[in-house]
């Protein structure tokens, strides 16, 4: 089988293969007969993107046992799921006419084909409960729109390509629509919410769905330590949701990972207990009992006006208000409670995922958190935090160039690695957007794959997107180079305004396969 290893960084690496069917016939081989140290795979068109464990790294060994791990060529995907799901659809989609057109059919005859075909999921990726499922009429191989809506409303069900998905949550999007089904696609109150996991089969059906409603009791009122004052919304984070791939959902979590871990440390709370993530400032927070914290990060602060110092763990009594500063330097804060607060965890975990809207709602003026009163050692002594970036300073971040950077010319990577991007107000968790001198290349398409955190992503506009914790766990458009994971952390203090170079660490090359040791000569 034909495969190439092309480089993500020193635990991740993207195994492209010729089509869909050799994809899943791999990911099914890797599933039965597990490679040692192959801790994640998701799949995606043509592609695996593979994640190794920790102490395992992405390299030529990693490759050549992967490799032989290969089925034969031809080797049919396996039946992963055996349910069959009907899903009614009121066809009324905006492109149903252009469809029919493409296909050289009338409509009715295209939502004949569409209800006579059985569809199954390949894999799941774009948002959570986003199913990319396939069927054997080759009819149904059809172009994205030229110019992709802003909003599809949820339910949509839509084709591109030769994927038919339903659109799980409204957003952006360039799949023909065709139609709509009230069925949720991704409900929490399931399990698993996703509706459709990898292998499941779809007939659709004419007709309306009838969704079921379930009573969400009301929380008891939250008080402990309350929101006065926040320039931007406050967000519970901790280590993250990873594992949760099939379903479409990436694994969000802290920002800066250092920085919650120190926080946690200072007020003797295991290292990944949920913290409250703070964007620059003003902040106000009015306890409401006696507490113990910790602030970590950019920010400084002061209880009832008197300074505390950075990084260590603070007594705030009943009435008193900590207010945090905007920061001078880097962007984001962590302020950890000794005991934790008490939050519901979802899939999991206490992370909000800001694109995916899963997670603790975010925080505002008003809202209230209790106290866990979880166990607790003692509290640490502060520790030594790196310097963080201010909106004038230029910040250098290493990469790895790859699994894309064939599909640019060598002036446009040397345009990539030589000139200085500026950080944009529109950045968010979800990644930073650069501006500068416009990265060009053809118009070809990408077919669906997985994207890891610290992908740097050339959208047709030219101007690269390094994606952060919250990003997408599947994209369309190439994928230059890959932040070092070391500089994650870093990455997420800098501010807009500040400028970015990145430095690649070697050429652009794929994995080449090491020969067994066994190997006659």
């Amino acid at each position: 089988m034909t495969m190439r290893f092309l480089p993500i960084g020193p635990q991740m690496t993207l195994v492209e293969l010729p089509d869909l069917d050799a994809t899943l016939a791999l990911f099914d081989a890797l599933a039965a007969d597990p490679v040692p140290g192959v801790a994640e795979i998701i799949p995606a068109a043509r592609t695996l993107m593979i994640r190794t464990a920790p102490g395992t790294l992405a390299d030529a060994a990693l490759a050549r046992r992967i490799a032989q791990a290969a089925p034969r060529p031809g080797t049919a995907p396996a039946l992963r799921d055996a349910r069959l799901i009907e899903i009614p659809v009121t066809y009324d989609g905006e492109d149903l006419d252009d469809v029919a057109r493409h296909m050289d059919l009338t409509t009715p005859e295209v939502i004949a084909a569409h209800q006579a075909a059985t569809w199954q999921t390949a894999f799941c990726g774009f948002a959570p409960g986003f199913a990319y499922m396939t069927c054997d009429d080759p009819r149904f191989d059809l172009p994205r729109r030229a110019t992709p809506r802003t909003r599809i409303p949820a339910g949509s069900v839509a084709l591109a390509g030769r994927f038919g998905g339903i659109y799980p949550q409204a957003s952006p999007g360039g799949w023909q629509l065709i139609g709509r089904t009230e069925l949720p696609m991704f409900d929490l109150t399931r399990d698993p919410p996703a509706l459709l996991q990898p292998g499941t089969r779809v007939r659709f059906v004419e007709g309306r769905a009838t969704p079921h409603s379930v009573a969400v009791p009301t929380p008891a009122p939250a008080r402990g330590l309350r929101v006065e004052r926040t320039a931007f919304p406050i967000l519970l984070q901790d280590e993250g949701r990873a594992g949760q791939a099939a379903q479409g959902v990436t694994a969000s979590g802290a920002m800066d990972r250092g920085a919650m871990r120190r926080a946690n440390r200072a007020v003797g709370n295991p290292h990944g207990r949920a913290v409250l993530e703070i964007t620059l400032g003003p902040v106000v927070l009015l306890a409401e009992e006696a507490l113990t914290l910790a602030l970590t990060g950019a920010a400084t602060a002061h209880v009832n006006d008197l300074p505390i110092a950075p990084g260590a763990a603070f007594a705030m009594d009943a009435g008193d208000r900590l207010r945090i500063d905007p920061p001078a330097r880097g962007m984001r804060s962590y302020l950890a409670l000794r005991g934790g607060f008490d939050v519901a965890p979802v899939l999991g975990s206490a992370a909000t995922d800001t694109l995916s809207n899963i997670g603790p709602k975010p925080l505002t003026a008003g809202d209230a958190l209790s106290p866990a009163r979880l166990p607790a050692d003692a509290t640490g002594l502060p520790e030594s935090a790196p310097d963080l970036p201010a909106s004038d300073r230029t910040v250098t971040l290493p990469v790895t160039l790859g699994p894309r950077t064939d599909w640019f010319t060598d002036d446009q990577v040397q345009s990539f690695l030589g000139q200085d991007w500026q950080v944009t107000p529109q950045s968010s968790r979800v990644g930073i957007r650069l501006q500068g001198d416009a990265l060009t290349r053809d118009g070809a398409e990408l077919p669906s794959e997985g994207t890891a955190i610290g992908a740097i992503q050339v959208p047709h506009s030219g101007q690269p997107v390094l994606f952060l914790a919250d990003h997408p766990l599947t994209g369309g458009y190439p994928v230059i180079a890959t932040l070092d994971p070391s500089a994650l952390d870093l990455a997420a203090q800098i501010p807009p305004g500040a400028r970015i170079r990145f430095v690649a660490r070697a050429p652009f090359a794929p994995l080449t396969l090491e020969p067994s040791h066994d190997a006659v000569s």
